[in-house]
């Protein structure tokens, strides 16, 4: 009679374990499967460095100087939609899906290093034949968009950062997909395994006001991070990072800069924009107190609209 007990209640225990890692599964998803939600027109692939890379080019094509759109780390190309919706209509806007990112996917050397980001970013103007533009990048995108104006800068006509990334990161507020990802003997499960409360809780934590994060927003954060790839990806892309090892190069930038940041950016303190005003002669700071690390998403029409005057104010074509 007790071994009967035993053996119902582990089969029961059995079951529950069961139900529970049900509720939590999470397979990775082929492209295809996603690109007929994420990549309507005006989206598209390139064939790019052994990667089919998901790019949306809108806007007039007379436009002389594009301005080119560079998302964060766990973010797409997406991230930019209200941007993109209030510049396109006097401006050509590029954006892009790193690789490791949204619908483009892993590289195939598996190589995330700024370098290859950089390269790649030239790479893709280049096949769209864009000779001049401004560059525009959020935290990691930052990153890439001001070595992209260090790699080229007589390419650049001018440079906006949003919570970029540049020096040296002492942060409590980290996402916890971020943690999961950088736990060593997590890598399986976290490829398996995605409970949608943790990209819920990851994006929440980098809005100033978590209330205007959205039960789409979550939606499609998660279901770009199941794209096939992306989540063995992650842990390689933050051993590859190089954590503000490259911040002497800033200071030799010589770019009109607009330095955008969110005042209760968490993740990459607001006197990270200091650090770049002084570092860049002649940029300025535009501060948004109530948002936080991703500002151009939290708010795109106010953060939108200071790109807009900014770039106005740039003497194009020379751009100086």
């Amino acid at each position: 009679m007790k071994l009967a007990r035993w053996l119902m209640g582990a089969f029961v225990l059995a079951v529950l374990l069961l139900l529970g890692l049900a509720s939590v599964w999470a397979p990775d998803k082929p492209v295809a499967m996603l690109a007929a939600r994420w990549a309507p027109p005006p989206s598209r692939f390139l064939a790019l460095s052994g990667m089919r890379v998901h790019v949306r080019d809108e806007g007039p094509r007379s436009d002389s100087i594009p301005i080119v759109l560079v998302h964060g780390t766990s973010a797409s190309l997406h991230t930019w939609d209200g941007w993109a919706a209030s510049l396109r209509g006097s401006r050509r806007v590029i954006r892009f899906d790193l690789p490791g990112f949204g619908l483009t996917g892993p590289s195939p050397e598996e190589d995330y290093t700024l370098d290859a980001y950089t390269r790649l970013t030239l790479r893709l103007l280049d096949s769209l034949g864009v000779a001049r533009f401004a560059v525009a990048g959020n935290s990691l995108g930052g990153e890439v968009a001001w070595h992209v104006a260090s790699a080229a800068p007589d390419r650049v006509a001018a440079l906006i950062l949003v919570d970029a990334v540049g020096y040296p990161i002492v942060s409590q507020q980290v996402p916890i997909g971020f943690r999961l990802a950088r736990t060593q003997g997590l890598a399986w499960l976290f490829t398996r395994i995605l409970p949608r409360g943790v990209v819920e809780s990851s994006v929440r934590s980098v809005y100033g006001d978590p209330s205007r994060v959205t039960d789409s927003l979550v939606t499609r954060y998660f279901e770009l991070t199941l794209r096939e790839g992306n989540r063995a990806s992650l842990p390689r892309r933050f051993a590859q990072s190089r954590d503000g090892a490259d911040s002497a190069t800033i200071a030799t930038l010589r770019v009109p800069t607009l330095i955008m940041w969110g005042g209760r950016d968490g993740l990459i303190p607001p006197d990270h924009a200091g650090r770049f005003a002084r570092d860049i002669p002649g940029s300025r700071i535009q501060l948004f107190p109530e948002l936080g690390h991703v500002p151009h998403e939290e708010d795109p029409v106010r953060t939108a609209a200071a790109a807009r005057a900014f770039l106005e104010c740039v003497a194009c074509p020379s751009g100086r």
